[in-house]
């Protein structure tokens, strides 16, 4: 495992967005039909403008609760929430180019699970926390450190 290799070998490019005035139910059937934890915010360009965690609409939908114990009155709410009341605003995110180390220490210092990556303001792709695990155990130990692993035993 290289950590200096680029977070563009390993980020995922085919995202799903949604945009600022996209509703709290859309937001909803996204995480519903989708195995993911976090969704970019883009507006028309396809500018990053923001990201809603799971955790974040969670805690919107407990918030909710605490209002009314009404499913007729969440819901309603779900169609007049937009995403932009939600999301995160201006999120942590990498260039390209940066090293796939430099996005393993941004998680371990902000425990984040996803960043954004992004070029000349544009989203060109996702990285979380399972690419990362998912990276380092597919790729093969470097001989350099196999060589250390070896003079240990000794």
């Amino acid at each position: 495992m290289n950590p200096n290799n680029p977070i563009s070998s390993i980020m995922t490019t085919n995202m799903i967005t949604v945009r600022p005035d996209d509703t709290a139910r859309k937001v909803r059937e996204v995480f519903k039909t989708h195995s993911f934890h976090h969704i970019p915010v883009t507006d028309s360009g396809e500018k990053l403008i923001g990201i809603i965690s799971k955790e974040d609409f969670f805690r919107i939908a407990y918030l909710l609760s605490l209002d009314s114990t009404g499913r007729t009155y969440t819901n309603k709410v779900y169609e007049h929430l937009s995403a932009e009341q939600f999301m995160t605003k201006y999120p942590v995110q990498l260039d390209p180019d940066d090293s796939i180390g430099l996005a393993a220490d941004i998680f371990l210092a902000n425990k984040f699970h996803a960043l954004p990556i992004v070029e000349d303001g544009v989203l060109i792709g996702i990285v979380t926390s399972h690419d990362l695990l998912q990276y380092s155990f597919e790729s093969p130990v470097e001989p350099e450190e196999e060589l250390e692993l070896d003079d240990n035993l000794e």
